[in-house]
């Protein structure tokens, strides 16, 4: 899924599944012909595990690269799993494969992280060679780290044998790399407190290692306003969003002479839009369709008392929703392909537009949909499409097109639906005929239409003779040109 924030910075949501773990990411291109890649890692509160995506980076320049710290469901430093370094070659393999695409070297990148995630960029950045490292109040022990505050996360990373040995490995990994001497002429700037839990243990016994490197900079953040580790980053927002342009720039604060980057208004983004193509999460719509929302009805009427989402997502392991480029929540689909959310807190009054795309095992996206609804003081009348209680009304029984059916321009629809007067039929919301069902229970329909090319699904839902209807079935389809084989079926996988 593809979107612009407030900024109109669009967004592109991908997966590195060339190394032995997949990796997800976020990518937004630069502004202002900038050349220069900032690469972000997260910290533990970091909204899904993408760090610094509140919009906080809205107005920097450069080209931006957010990498999700989380891997079979669990954070891992962007390091290990269970002792096993593939994890951080597949990290560093997506970074090297963004900044090639970008035609970049790592001259022209910055790594930025705080708390774990500034542990990360000074493990990546010292280790691979990246000319800038912003590490906001990381950890220097990371097994120590583990150890006393995240259990789970410890359990996962340092494996079920010789824990205590494996966070001793873990601890050597950043200064021993500072003790060699690793990337010398690196720009590092690391920002820590006094007011922060980890700095007499994690921050101040390493300063003096960096003595030996060219431009090693501690911002040094004492304030009665700063409570904590958190608040450490909170306090400091402007003038470390400042820092970053200027190092996107070109500017490396110091003393001596400085470059401003060059700037590429007309640039060759080929490569770069090859490669966020090639590793899109949302391209396996062909056999990945989007979700069906039976409820809230499409441009219907929600009590403000009691809000609810459901539907259908065959083949999904969870459905993600967004309103107004911001997440919203993220509930599992069941076996049997149904999800449900309820969420916690009333929802204004009002005209609501929620987006929603469903999410395959592996981390891919279908398209989404779009759910306008309006909330108001009491719930919809009698008529408005909703299932009433104790109904025996089921959703029909689609034969043709069967799931996933690769078929011709002219689509005919065939089934059951016992019960029922009458079926409807719907796509992404709009009404596209009703077709009346036999006294034996059977249907059949076609729209007289040459059916666009490409996938499909449509709601088929049952009416009885009151107007209620059911719950909707979902016909899933691909339409193929003329020079394409049709009306055979494929896997969904």
């Amino acid at each position: 899924m593809s979107k612009a924030p407030s900024s109109g910075r669009k967004l592109f949501n991908g997966i590195e599944a060339s190394g032995a773990f997949p990796v997800e990411y976020r990518f937004s291109h630069a502004k202002s012909g900038n050349r220069h890649l900032v690469v972000v890692f997260a910290n533990f509160s970091a909204p899904e595990d993408y760090g610094w995506s509140n919009g906080v980076f809205d107005n920097v320049r450069a080209n931006i690269l957010w990498i999700r710290d989380r891997f079979d469901g669990m954070n891992a430093y962007y390091l290990c799993r269970n002792m096993d370094f593939g994890l951080a070659d597949s990290v560093q393999t997506l970074i090297s494969n963004v900044m090639r695409s970008l035609r970049l070297t790592p001259d022209q990148v910055t790594l930025w992280g705080g708390s774990k995630g500034g542990s990360a960029a000074l493990y990546f950045g010292l280790r691979y060679g990246y000319r800038n490292i912003v590490a906001i109040v990381p950890q220097f022990l990371i097994g120590d780290a583990l150890e006393k505050r995240h259990p789970k996360v410890s359990a996962y990373m340092l494996g079920e044998g010789a824990q205590a040995h494996n966070a001793r490995v873990l601890d050597a990994l950043i200064p021993d790399l500072v003790r060699a001497q690793a990337n010398p002429g690196a720009n590092i700037y690391v920002l820590s407190s006094p007011q922060d839990e980890h700095y007499t243990v994690q921050v101040e016994p390493f300063l003096g290692m960096f003595q030996g490197y060219e431009n090693f900079n501690f911002m040094y953040s004492e304030s009665p306003t700063i409570t904590g580790h958190a608040t450490v980053t909170r306090r400091n927002v402007p003038a470390l969003v400042g820092l970053l342009n200027l190092l996107a720039d070109g500017y490396a604060p110091r003393l001596g002479f400085v470059r401003h980057a060059a700037e590429e208004f007309d640039r060759d983004q080929s490569d770069i839009d090859a490669y966020l193509s090639s590793t899109s999460k949302v391209q396996n719509a062909d056999a990945f369709p989007p979700p069906v929302v039976t409820t809230p009805d499409y441009n219907g009427e929600v009590p403000v008392t009691d809000p609810r989402f459901a539907g259908l997502a065959p083949g999904a392991v969870r459905v993600s929703m967004w309103e107004n480029g911001k997440f919203v929540a993220s509930p599992e689909v069941a076996a049997d392909g149904t999800w449900f959310w309820e969420p916690a807190k009333p929802w204004a009054k009002g005209k609501h537009l929620v987006k929603i795309f469903a999410v395959d095992p592996a981390g891919f996206h279908s398209s989404r949909v779009e759910v306008p609804f309006t909330v108001v003081d009491s719930a919809p009348g009698p008529g408005a499409g909703a299932v009433p209680s104790g109904t025996v009304l089921h959703p029909p029984v689609v034969s043709v097109p069967g799931p996933q059916q690769q078929v011709g321009t002219a689509v005919a629809f065939h089934g059951t639906a016992p019960g029922a007067v009458q079926v409807r039929f719907r796509e992404n919301g709009v009404h596209l005929g009703a077709v009346a069902v036999a006294p034996d229970g059977i249907w059949g329909w076609d729209a007289g239409w040459a059916w666009p090319e490409g996938p499909h699904l449509v709601e088929v839902v049952a009416v009885d003779a009151n107007g209620m209807e059911s719950p909707p079935a979902p016909a899933a389809f691909t339409v193929l040109t003329a020079s394409a084989p049709a009306g055979y079926f494929t896997p969904r996988y």
